[in-house]
């Protein structure tokens, strides 16, 4: 599963079927290499959507990779996350290849996910490390701006991966920490073990939207404000079905993310997309954007990470930011779903 979802789910690289008509221009603030926050406490200033690139090298070939992360850097983007078990490693190859071609490095927010390959599982100090070496010869850099390390394999002492991190960034091999699987309790141990030197978690990834919203809602969300967390949601489209493109059960192609997608296609998914059809119609934006809307407009949310499989994707995503929902919007959203 990746940190994101694409809006479609083709059989090819690209589906421009699934998306018949053109962006719809940018309503209300414009996006542009102006519009950045703050991705808390790290030092780096993001715009505020991060390109995902769970899909490269899997459901998206190089070039058409190469052309959505061209669109994403045009409109302002500037961070970008893959993960090291993306395709075997094939979306940080891709990634790398492209800030080389386009020189722009030392222009990019880099961030990868380690301990999900199966040549170095989990977060014991020894593959910690060769997943890092791994991963920075993938991407052809010396560095990683923002390290999340997967917490889905338990079995290291927190204590022990943290040691090796402080040790990846007094190298210069790393400059900050995040956090993907981590619990709340798990959380609050790190910041404990903080105190006493270690480098402190500042990003976490957990999922979150408008449909699936328990996990971060619950003490993670009391934790990551207490501790002063950049939240950097995955899963922000639910696996395309925010986007509004998937309204029917026998359309739906069999396998994992057709099971998905049927779960949210019930009496209470339908009202939710006549809301986001609602409100879209009245701001002149895609679905998809006042998603992304609704998402910056819950408190703690610092930018959510988006996977597309086309470039006009990127358009209909980067739009949220442009869109600020009102009481009447977010009321109007809350009451579909109850």
């Amino acid at each position: 599963m990746t940190s994101g979802e694409a809006i479609a789910h083709p059989s090819v690289v690209v589906a421009p079927e699934t998306h018949p008509s053109a962006p719809i221009p940018v309503q209300g603030r414009p996006i542009g290499s102006h519009v950045r926050v703050a991705l808390g406490e790290t030092g780096f200033s993001i715009f505020p959507v991060i390109l995902g690139g769970g899909e490269f090298g899997w459901k998206v070939d190089q070039q058409h990779s190469y052309g959505i992360l061209d669109r994403f850097f045009d409109l302002g983007g500037n961070m970008v996350h893959t993960a090291d078990s993306f395709a075997a490693g094939r979306s940080e190859l891709i990634i790398g290849k492209w800030m080389a071609s386009r020189a722009v490095r030392d222009d990019i927010v880099l961030a990868t996910r380690v301990g999900g390959h199966p040549d170095n599982p989990g977060l014991g100090s020894t593959n910690l490390v060769r997943a890092v070496e791994a991963s920075l010869q993938r991407l052809g850099t010396t560095h990683i701006d923002v390290l999340y390390l997967d917490g889905t394999d338990t079995r290291a002492l927190t204590e022990d991966t943290l040691a090796t991190a402080e040790w990846l960034v007094e190298t210069g091999k790393v400059r900050a920490i995040g956090a993907h699987g981590f619990s709340a309790e798990r959380l609050v141990q790190s910041r404990i073990l903080a105190s006493a030197g270690y480098p402190r978690i500042t990003v976490i990834d957990v999922p979150y939207n408008m449909v699936r919203r328990d996990e971060f809602d619950s003490n993670l969300r009391l934790v990551a404000g207490a501790q002063g967390l950049a939240v950097t949601p995955s899963h922000p489209l639910e696996h395309g079905f925010l986007s509004g493109a998937h309204r029917s059960r026998a359309r739906l192609q069999r396998g994992v993310r057709g099971d998905q997608l049927r779960t949210n296609l019930n009496r209470r998914g339908t009202r939710l997309l006549r809301a986001l059809d609602a409100i879209a119609a009245e701001l002149g934006v895609p679905d998809a954007a006042i998603a992304i809307a609704w998402l910056r407009a819950q408190r703690l949310i610092t930018a959510p990470i988006v996977n597309v499989y086309a470039e006009a994707h990127v358009d209909e995503l980067m739009q949220g930011v442009g869109v600020s929902l009102g009481r009447a919007n977010l009321a109007e959203l809350t009451r579909a779903l109850s």
